[in-house]
C-alpha cells in the first residue's frame, strides 16, 4: 500500500460546544495519512498519476474555514469523508487536535480511520 502523509497542518477555526468557542478562532492541528488509490505515480513520474497534495491541503483549509461542526469527532469525520470522496482514497487516517485547550495540556484531540486499508 502506498500512502502519503500531511503532518502538522495548522489551521485556525471555530470549534467547540461552549458559547465563547463559537465566536473565537482557535488553532487546531491535523495529521493526515491517505492511502493512494493506485501506485502508478512511482513508476510513471507523471503528476496526472499522483495525488495533488496542495489540493488536499486547500480543500481541508476551506472546510475548516466554514463548517457547522461543534465536536472534533464530527469535524474529523467530515475531513475523512472529503478526502475519500473527492480524492478517491480507499483509506484515510485523520488526527485532529486542539492546541493548548486546557492549562497543562499541549494537545487534545481525536484520531479516526475510515475505509478499507489496502494490502
Amino acid at each position: 500500500m502506498d500512502t502519503i502523509f500531511i503532518t502538522d497542518l495548522r489551521i485556525e477555526t471555530r470549534i467547540g460546544v461552549y458559547e465563547w468557542e463559537k465566536h473565537v478562532r482557535q488553532p487546531v492541528m491535523l495529521n493526515i495519512e491517505i492511502a493512494m488509490p493506485h501506485s502508478r505515480a512511482g513508476a510513471s513520474d507523471d503528476f496526472a498519476d499522483a495525488l495533488d497534495y496542495a489540493a488536499v491541503v486547500g480543500r481541508v483549509q476551506a472546510l475548516l474555514a466554514d463548517h457547522p461542526h461543534q465536536l472534533l469527532e464530527r469535524l474529523a469525520e467530515a475531513v475523512a469523508a472529503l478526502i475519500r470522496e473527492e480524492f478517491h482514497a480507499p483509506w484515510v487516517r485523520v488526527q485532529l487536535a486542539k492546541l493548548a485547550p486546557l492549562p497543562g495540556v499541549k494537545q487534545l484531540g481525536v484520531r479516526i480511520e475510515r475505509g478499507a486499508r489496502p494490502a
